[in-house]
């Protein structure tokens, strides 16, 4: 007889997708607002993007591989090559981000975990200084 085990991931451990699309939901909140973001995402309604990211995010963390299912391979730095993210774009992007993890009930280790993918996500991303 066959025993199945199941892994915990960070996604799960987190409380799957509802606590990723709230994190996401109160960045896009910010990013809807911010003078230097708002001028980077094209559509006019920011619901795709939005929809977009909490897929990516969902897939990174181990839940569902529905973003690569209809997107294929993230190629994050391709797909963000035609909008000039700035360090100081970098900078904002954090700071909508800190308030959706803020705003999500996170133990303190799980918070840290995700502020240093982001953390480096955000600085990776940028491609010109200005």
């Amino acid at each position: 007889m066959a025993t199945v085990t199941t892994e915990s991931t960070f996604y799960d451990e987190i409380g799957g997708e509802a606590t990723i699309r709230s994190i996401v939901h109160t960045f896009y909140e910010g990013v809807a607002t911010d003078e230097v973001l708002r001028p980077l995402y094209p559509e006019e309604d920011l619901g795709p993007a939005e929809d977009r990211f909490a897929m990516f995010l969902v897939q990174y963390w181990g839940g569902p591989t529905t973003y690569s299912d209809r997107r294929g391979h993230p190629r994050l730095r391709m797909r963000h090559a035609p909008f000039a993210v700035t360090p100081l774009a970098a900078e904002r992007w954090l700071v909508h981000f800190r308030a959706g993890l803020d705003a999500a009930d996170l133990t303190a280790e799980q918070d840290q975990k995700f502020w240093d993918y982001v953390t480096h996500a955000a600085q990776f991303m940028v491609n010109t200084l200005e």
